[in-house]
């Protein structure tokens, strides 16, 4: 994982009108953005940025790039992917949304062969707080500092960063790994690399209903982390369903990934529980002096 300031980064997709607002906001932050891939598009500058219409042309004439970030349209995500991955490219960072489901299940199964990093879909992708912005997070929502935060939702990430901010508790990495069923990488992984970053003392796993992952999440943490973590369960303060008769909410109430089920796996886990963000810093403060004892 090669996610520092001097790191070389590349955009598929830059003429995208997303691009048009996000590049600006990462080229400011310092993330040194070499190249951008626009079929057709070859020998333009973009937000400064020279782009081509291959990868293979980009990295012929600008060099090693550690990490892709994708802001193609949802049907071009597999092919942009499998493009990068040919070319050695082993971080994607895919910010699209609505990528087919199907197409989903084949990047992850070329990621795990050939050891590809793959965050996202539909995520708002990385922060290095004072080093490099990779995606969409605000970063007047972080500071440098020694707390890692693990999303599956962009706006939760951000919300707990600004709550940790304000208490004075800077971040050493937020990640959000993406909303949709079917995700590049799993908390898991997430977990392990905290796990394993020298910068990161406590960790912030911030999950949401409608998903399974967090369970797995809470088991790998009592089985494998030995670094705190501290959860916040989004949703788990909705009404129940029995009293506003609403079918969708029941549903969700009674899903596997309802968030009864993670707070009971967050609780068995011993992972200590916020009831809102504003509690997170001072649980990340109890975990901090606990360790330091």
């Amino acid at each position: 994982m090669d996610f520092t300031f001097n790191s070389r980064v590349m955009v598929m997709g830059i003429a995208e009108p997303l691009s048009s607002v996000y590049v600006p906001i990462m080229t400011t932050y310092g993330t040194q953005i070499v190249a951008g891939i626009s079929a057709g598009r070859g020998g333009q500058m973009i937000c400064g940025i020279p782009v081509f219409d291959m990868v293979g042309q980009a990295l012929a004439q600008r060099g090693l790039v550690e990490t892709a970030i994708l802001l193609v349209k949802p049907y071009e995500v597999l092919d942009a992917a499998l493009e990068a991955i040919a070319a050695g490219i082993r971080q994607l960072v895919i910010i699209t949304e609505g990528v087919p489901p199907l197409d989903m299940v084949s990047l992850v199964r070329k990621a795990e062969i050939t050891e590809t990093l793959v965050v996202g879909a539909n995520c708002p992708g990385i922060i290095v707080p004072g080093q490099i912005l990779l995606g969409t997070h605000p970063p007047a929502f972080y500071m440098p500092g020694h707390v890692g935060v693990i999303s599956r939702s962009g706006a939760l990430a951000y919300e707990v960063a600004w709550e940790l901010t304000q208490a004075g508790l800077g971040q050493s990495i937020a990640v959000g790994i993406g909303g949709d069923r079917i995700s590049g990488s799993s908390f898991q992984q997430w977990l392990q690399i905290l796990e394993e970053d020298e910068q990161t003392e406590v960790i912030v796993l911030v999950g949401e209903m409608g998903c399974e992952g967090e369970e797995t999440a809470a088991h790998y943490v009592a089985e494998a982390i030995d670094k705190p973590v501290v959860a916040y369960v989004a949703g788990h303060r909705l009404p129940n369903p029995s009293s506003v008769g609403a079918s969708r909410l029941a549903e969700l109430h009674n899903s596997p990934g309802s968030t009864e089920g993670k707070i009971a796996a967050f609780q068995q886990a011993n992972i200590p529980l916020a009831d809102r963000p504003s509690q997170i810093p001072s649980l990340v403060k109890r975990a901090m002096w606990a360790v330091q004892r």
